[in-house]
């Protein structure tokens, strides 16, 4: 047993889903985005009950993550949203992964080793429409379809873009980004002699801007439940995910005792104070030391002193009955109280994103559909 462990109630996913396709026209694809281990739930077993709910679709960052996927998927849609390498193109085309091309240059290249290959690979035309990062630059977008058409080893059957952000109140800047995608796209589509595979929406798109849908959106945050609880938007999501350890120690500590390095937090009373079985090592963020809270047995319990490697104090108050033994809830429900990803990255400066991704990938994970959800 590791020091912290993982509880996923594949309900909350199915609900996820669900909400979303009830949003979205039925003629657009949900492109599921699940890289870096399904922001830390668990890449495969997310697919395959993602897949059970009807997506037919997967979007990843490498191909050894769409290797996973293919192996218990066969016969799903994997898209490669990162640039693959040129020596990969015989796999790719082998299990029928669709990657992004970046440039003419990385097109070229894909199709040389696909076609000594033997191969055709298929993918869509990354164009950067302000986000600032991969893709090719919109105003050379056209020309560089045009200069892929024809060649051997290579078939553009998509297109898609990526929003650098959405922002109800100011939207002027993804309204840009849309312009420039379906201005280069129609250009495309008229050389193209007939429609590509179009898509630029992730979560928040998704979420304010339904003519955005285009053939396909690509929902990543919002299916693992966050940034979707705002009553403006089309959908509300909920998260599935509950990260949890042990009680190791509760012992009674005099007012004024040090806890911890430094001696960061002096206890003001007597009280009792618990050691918990986790600690940066396994993902949880020093900087929650003396801010954070857990829970344990339905009561939010403050973090007390720096978080350590291996080790988390709590303040579990004086008179709790909290016991060596008892289970903590680092991230999710317990009771009535609640600690979310959230409510964890405002306290550190970021985002849900990371603190999910930062959890141990070895923590066991236990998945279990809950009667409740």
């Amino acid at each position: 047993m590791k020091n912290s462990w993982i509880e996923v109630d594949t309900a909350g996913l199915s609900a996820n889903i669900r909400a979303l396709r009830e949003a979205v026209r039925p003629e657009t694809a949900v492109i599921f985005v699940v890289k870096s281990d399904a922001y830390g739930h668990g890449i495969t077993p997310i697919a395959k009950h993602a897949a059970s709910e009807g997506v037919r679709w997967f979007g990843v960052a490498h191909p050894f993550e769409a290797e996973a996927i293919r192996a218990q998927l066969p016969d799903v849609n994997i898209l490669i949203m990162g640039v693959i390498r040129p020596e990969v193109a015989p796999v790719v085309a082998e299990q029928r992964f669709t990657p992004i091309i970046v440039s003419a240059e990385h097109g070229r290249a894909v199709a040389q080793v696909a076609t000594a290959a033997g191969h055709t690979v298929q993918a869509h035309l990354k164009v950067d429409t302000g986000m600032g990062r991969i893709g090719v630059g919109w105003p050379e977008a056209v020309e560089t379809f045009r200069a892929l058409q024809g060649v051997e080893g290579l078939k553009v059957t998509g297109v898609c873009s990526h929003f650098a952000t959405v922002e109800p109140k100011q939207p002027e800047r993804a309204e840009t980004q849309v312009e420039r995608f379906l201005a280069a796209s129609r250009e495309m589509e008229s050389i193209h002699g007939g429609p590509l595979f179009k898509h630029i929406s992730s979560s928040r798109a998704i979420l304010y801007h339904p003519e955005w849908d285009l053939d396909a959106v690509r929902p990543g945050i919002c299916l693992y439940g966050y940034g979707a609880t705002d009553q403006e938007m089309r959908f509300h999501t909920k998260p599935f995910l509950q990260w949890k350890c042990s009680v190791m120690q509760v012992k009674s500590v005099p007012a004024g005792t040090s806890i911890g390095y430094y001696g960061t937090h002096v206890t003001d009373a007597p009280t009792r104070m618990a050691v918990l079985s986790a600690g940066y090592a396994d993902g949880y963020h020093r900087a929650l030391s003396n801010r954070g809270h857990v829970i344990i047995r339905g009561r939010r319990c403050r973090v007390i002193g720096r978080v350590s490697m291996n080790w988390i104090t709590v303040d579990v108050g004086p008179d709790s009955g909290i016991e060596a033994g008892d289970e903590a809830v680092l991230i999710g429900r317990q009771g009535s109280e609640s600690v979310w990803a959230g409510e964890l990255a405002k306290i550190c400066r970021t985002i849900p994103y990371e603190m999910l991704v930062s959890i141990d990938r070895g923590a066991d994970r236990k998945y279990q559909r809950s009667q409740s959800s």
